[in-house]
């Protein structure tokens, strides 16, 4: 797997949204539960409990998005004792949860720093871009749209699950996606583990082409251990769904600029020499 770090391809406006978005989902991270006081996510009995009912009430269930209904029994959060020991309490929800908006809440919940800062660094990298080609607005209901139908793609192929569905990869699938429609030719800085973190300059045709194989590879569940965990079918789907909403925006989009002199993707500055 490649880490990208920068890409060569500057944008003509800020990203505003792009930024709101990284901000948004660092927010609600350390809001969370249970989840944001280690790098791992691990806590204590009465935290795990705690973030599950967080996680039921604000999480995107594809059992509940599928038959639009909540189970009658959930977490409530609390910590009780029964003849097997200690566990979560559950009981009827004591809220009115839409599924719908379920998959919107559920963009913005993570479960680990490493789930964060992960997708966050893809947003970061290959955002703006798209957000530059499309406009704010634009781009935020684009965004938006790739999450949902990742949500709910990976809800019609799993109707019967009950665990949540958290995370902005989705979403940030699709805004990949349409990078590698509209850039494919830009430059990606990317650290490639052997031995050590080498960096290299491909084109993201490669980078965001060799990504969407792995997540087709590990969706079957080979190669990885936590295909079960991973929603790798919903990054397809929003990764499809982004290339396909690029599309007629490809004919108008200029190619990125190739300096000449690249020091890890920044311009050379000239220097005095003796």
């Amino acid at each position: 797997m490649v880490i990208p770090v920068h890409d060569v391809n500057p944008v003509r406006r800020t990203p505003w949204v792009t930024y709101a978005l990284i901000a948004a989902n660092f927010v609600v991270f350390l809001s969370t539960p249970g989840v944001s006081g280690s790098v791992a996510g691990g806590s204590d009995l009465a935290q795990f409990c705690h973030l599950q009912a967080f996680l039921e009430h604000y999480a995107a269930v594809p059992r509940e998005l599928i038959h639009h209904q909540v189970p009658p029994l959930v977490p409530t959060g609390a910590v009780g004792v029964g003849p097997h020991g200690s566990g979560c309490v559950v009981g009827p929800p004591g809220y009115d949860k839409s599924p719908p908006l379920s998959v919107f809440t559920a963009m913005f919940l993570h479960g680990s720093w490493l789930h964060l800062l992960g997708n966050m660094l893809f947003l970061w990298i290959f955002g703006n871009n798209i957000e530059d080609r499309m406009g704010h607005v634009r781009f935020l209901l684009f965004y938006l749209v790739c999450g949902f139908a990742a949500g709910y793609g990976f809800a019609l192929l799993n109707e019967g699950s009950g665990q949540p569905l958290i995370g902005a990869s989705g979403a940030i699938a699709g805004v990949l996606g349409a990078y590698l429609i509209l850039y494919p030719r830009a430059r990606v800085w990317v650290l490639v583990p052997f031995l050590i973190f080498l960096p290299l300059r491909l084109p993201a045709w490669l980078v965001l082409g060799f990504w969407f194989v792995l997540q087709a590879f590990y969706s079957s569940g080979q190669g990885v251990s936590d295909a079960g965990t991973v929603a790798y079918t919903a990054h397809i789907v929003g990764f499809v769904v982004g290339m396909l909403i690029a599309l007629p925006l490809r004919p108008g989009t200029p190619p990125p600029p190739e300096p000449r002199r690249l020091v890890f993707g920044r311009q050379a500055r000239p220097r005095h020499t003796w």
